[in-house]
C-alpha cells in the first residue's frame, strides 16, 4: 500500500505557505533600518560642525592677513635701512675729483637747456628747472623829501645759485612755491671767507671733518640763527636774492601775509638784540612798524600766475628791493621783463626775511635750508676766492 513522505521530507513549495508569528497590540514593534538617509543626520551635529568650520576659517584668513601686513612692514622698514646706509662703490675717480666724495649725490644736477644756458633741476613737476645764474640789474636806494625810493642803474649784477627747495603748507604738503638763494658771484670770496674762518681761522678751505661741524652748525636752531643773524647784520653776504617762482596761481595778498608772519616771528628777537645793545630805543620800533606798512603796500596788487618770478633783493646795506617779472603781454606788446615794484630801506625786514629761510627752529621750506647748506659746502671746500673763478 502506498505510504506519504513526511512532510519534512517535502520541498518548501510543497509544505505551503511559511507561518509568522501574529502582531498584537501589546507586542513591541521591531525597530527596523530606514530605508531614507535623511532619518539618520543629526542637524544640531552638523551645525555645530559648521560653526567650528567657519570659525576656524575666519582665523586662519585673519592669521594670513596679519602675517602678510607682518612681513611687508618688516620688509619695506628693512628696505629703508639697507637704503640708507653709504655704500662704497669701486671708482677710478682721484681723491680730489668732486664726485669721488660721499656726499655726491647731494651735490647739484647742472643740465642745459636749448639755449645753452646752465640750469639746475629743482625735482618738482611745475617749476622744474633753475639757472645756475641770473643776471640782475642792479638798484640805487636813495630818499627824496623823506620818501625812499629805489632806482634802477645801468649794469647788470650776476648772481650764482647756491640751494633751493620747494615750501609746503598744511600736513598734507600742498605746494605753494620754489624757492632759490642766490649770491652775487663777486661776493662769494668774502662769505667764503667768513665761514671758513668761523671754524678755522688760519685756513683758505676746510676739509671733511671741519666741513662736517660748519654743517652741524648751520643746521643748529640755536646757533644757526646766531650765525646767520651775525653775518646778515655786518653786510655778508653783500648783495644776496631769493628767487620766489609760485606752483600754483596765487596772489600778491597771499604772498604778503606768508611773508609778514615771517617777519614778524622773527621780529621780537631783532628788538630784543638792539635792546641789549642799548641802540634800542622808541623811535627804532616806530620806524620798523613803518617799514612793515611800506612793505604791506608794495603787495597791493593782483594775481600771480604759477611760473611767474617774484626777486627779493637785498644789498649791501640791508636794503630790500622787490621786482617781479608777469612774464609779458601780448596785448600791451609789452616783452617779458623784470619790473621794480617796490623797496624798503629798513634792513630788518630784510634781516627778519631772510632768516625765515636760512636758520631757525622753523623756516619757510627745510629742504631748502638743507640744499642752501649744501650748496655752502662746496663753497667752503675750495680755496677761498677760486668759487667766483670758476664760475666766471
Amino acid at each position: 500500500m502506498f505510504q506519504q513522505p513526511a512532510l519534512r521530507q517535502l520541498p518548501r513549495a510543497v509544505r505551503g505557505p511559511a507561518h509568522f508569528p501574529r502582531r498584537t497590540f501589546l507586542s513591541i514593534r521591531p525597530e527596523r533600518p530606514s530605508h531614507r538617509a535623511v532619518e539618520g543626520l543629526n542637524v544640531r551635529e552638523l551645525s555645530k560642525k559648521s560653526k567650528e568650520y567657519e570659525r576656524n576659517r575666519r582665523i586662519f584668513l585673519w592669521s594670513g592677513t596679519i602675517a602678510g601686513i607682518t612681513s611687508f612692514a618688516y620688509t619695506a622698514y628693512r628696505l629703508q635701512q639697507e637704503l640708507s646706509k653709504p655704500v662704497q662703490l669701486d671708482s677710478g675717480l682721484p681723491s680730489t675729483d668732486p664726485l669721488s666724495h660721499a656726499d655726491a649725490a647731494e651735490r647739484k644736477v647742472v643740465v642745459r637747456d636749448a639755449d645753452g644756458h646752465e640750469m639746475v633741476p629743482t625735482g618738482n613737476s611745475t617749476v622744474q628747472m633753475f639757472p645756475r645764474t641770473i643776471d640782475i640789474p642792479s638798484y640805487t636806494s636813495s630818499s627824496t623829501q623823506g620818501t625812499p625810493s629805489t632806482t634802477l642803474t645801468e649794469g647788470n649784477t650776476e648772481y650764482t645759485l647756491v640751494g633751493l627747495g620747494t615750501r609746503t603748507v598744511t600736513f598734507v604738503g600742498i605746494q605753494v612755491y620754489v624757492v632759490g638763494y642766490y649770491i652775487a658771484t663777486a661776493d662769494i670770496a668774502t662769505f667764503q671767507n667768513a665761514l671758513t674762518k668761523k671754524i678755522n681761522p688760519i685756513a683758505t678751505a676746510l676739509v671733511p671733518g671741519e666741513r662736517d661741524e660748519l654743517r652741524s652748525a648751520l643746521l643748529d636752531p640755536v646757533e644757526g640763527e646766531a650765525t646767520w643773524d651775525a653775518l646778515l647784520a655786518s653786510g655778508i653776504p653783500a648783495r644776496s636774492v631769493f628767487r620766489v617762482v609760485p606752483t600754483r596761481d596765487t596772489d600778491f595778498h597771499h604772498l604778503r601775509d606768508g611773508f609778514v608772519r615771517a617777519i614778524q616771528a622773527r621780529a621780537p628777537a631783532l628788538s630784543t638784540k638792539a635792546a641789549a645793545t642799548g641802540h634800542g630805543t622808541e623811535a627804532d620800533d616806530e620806524a620798523f612798524a613803518e617799514a612793515m606798512r611800506q612793505f604791506r603796500g608794495i603787495f597791493s596788487r593782483g594775481s600771480v600766475p604759477k611760473r611767474k618770478e617774484l626777486l627779493l633783493l637785498r644789498d649791501g646795506r640791508g636794503v630790500l628791493s622787490i621786482a617781479y617779472d608777469d612774464g609779458g603781454s601780448k596785448k600791451e606788446s609789452r616783452p617779458a621783463s623784470r619790473q621794480l615794484i617796490g623797496s624798503v630801506e629798513d634792513e630788518r625786514v630784510s634781516r627778519a626775511l631772510w632768516l625765515n629761510y636760512l636758520a631757525g627752529s622753523k623756516v619757510a621750506s627745510e629742504p631748502a635750508r638743507k640744499n642752501i647748506v649744501e650748496g655752502i659746502m662746496e663753497f667752503v671746500e675750495r680755496p677761498v676766492g677760486t668759487v667766483a673763478a670758476q664760475v666766471v
